[in-house]
């Protein structure tokens, strides 16, 4: 199975490529300016630093495969934020941002990507803004007390997307939603 990861620039690309890697992924960090290779059985979209609160901010090519793909794609911070814009979503400055732990309320347990986990985490959070209005069809995942939207799901296609880091050790069940996407690419 070929897994990449997507980079957007952020700070945790490395372990999001290492976690695939330790799963038994064949993966790698490919540039956002890059198409999705078509062998890929899925992709990462990784976190960054860039604000896409903006109308006109964009992550590399990624807009130019996502609406033609059919594989899973997890996107993840920036990722995530990305994929609620690009599909008629909004984003914008939260209210607080969250950084460090963060308790979290799973509101779609039975989506595959929080198979066998509880129903609330403790998870790690690094951003500013916030997916505030979830793209027409769209299912609310999870939130937290700061965060409307920490994660949520395509109404058809196997996409997900989380507002925190499932790659970092301080993300409770954070391997497991790796699975558990790694499972959706298996389908």
């Amino acid at each position: 199975m070929k897994i990449p990861v997507i980079d957007n620039g952020g700070q945790w690309t490395h372990r999001e490529y290492r976690v695939l890697k330790e799963l038994g992924v064949e993966s790698s960090i490919l540039p956002n300016t890059e198409l999705l290779p078509a062998d890929a059985d899925g992709a990462v979209l990784s976190g960054g630093a860039l604000s896409l609160e903006g109308k006109d901010a964009e992550l590399g090519r990624v807009g130019e495969w996502i609406d033609a793909t059919s594989v899973p794609v997890l996107g993840i911070c920036v990722g995530h934020q990305f994929l609620a814009r690009h599909f008629g979503g909004s984003v914008a400055g939260g209210n607080q941002p969250e950084f460090g732990r963060v308790s979290l309320e799973v509101d779609g347990p039975d989506d595959p990507i929080f198979r066998e986990l509880p129903a609330h985490l403790t998870v790690w959070a690094s951003h500013n803004d916030s997916v505030v209005r979830l793209p027409d069809g769209w299912r609310k995942l999870a939130h937290s007390e700061a965060c409307p939207i920490e994660a949520m799901a395509h109404p058809s296609k196997p996409i997900r997307g989380v507002q925190f880091h499932p790659e970092v050790e301080h993300t409770e069940g954070g391997r497991r939603i790796f699975q558990n996407f790694l499972d959706l690419c298996r389908r």
